[in-house]
């Protein structure tokens, strides 16, 4: 048999996946990591965007959105604490668009000092990561 990673998602509501893996990829702080059975271990912010595992048994590749967390790498077993995590079926593209509209628009018309950019930004980024995720799993 060959050699798998032990993978645990999880957000602070509920776990999203558990099982075995071959291979997990995301969006990291230092870019895109690739971890297979045997990685270096490191542990390292995610961005908002997608998860991608693909399980040992050959089943169908997941797909996970998350907002942001940290991932903990050991040889053989990959942990990541999401700050917000959906399955894609969870994902909402009209409700994103308009996540998206509204930090948009408040960044264009709010005046310095009244508006917390640092949080604008950060809910820009993730209904964008969300957006780019629909429309990359619909090609």
């Amino acid at each position: 048999m060959a050699a798998s990673l032990k993978v645990e998602i999880v957000s602070a509501e509920k776990e999203i996946w558990s099982g075995d893996a071959s291979l997990v990829s995301c969006s990291a702080q230092m870019g895109e990591v690739g971890i297979a059975p045997g990685h270096t271990p490191f542990i390292t912010r995610i961005k908002p965007g997608e998860i991608r595992v693909k399980p040992s048994d050959d089943s169908e590749e997941l797909d996970i959105y998350v907002s942001g967390g940290i991932m903990e790498v050991q040889p053989y077993v990959v942990t990541i604490m999401a700050d917000t995590a959906l399955r894609v079926d969870e994902l909402d593209e009209a409700e994103a668009e308009k996540s998206k509209a509204e930090a948009e628009a408040a960044l264009a018309g709010g005046k310095p000092g009244e508006i917390d950019y640092k949080a604008i930004q950060t809910q820009l980024a993730e209904a964008s990561a969300q957006l780019q995720l629909i429309k990359k799993l619909r090609r």
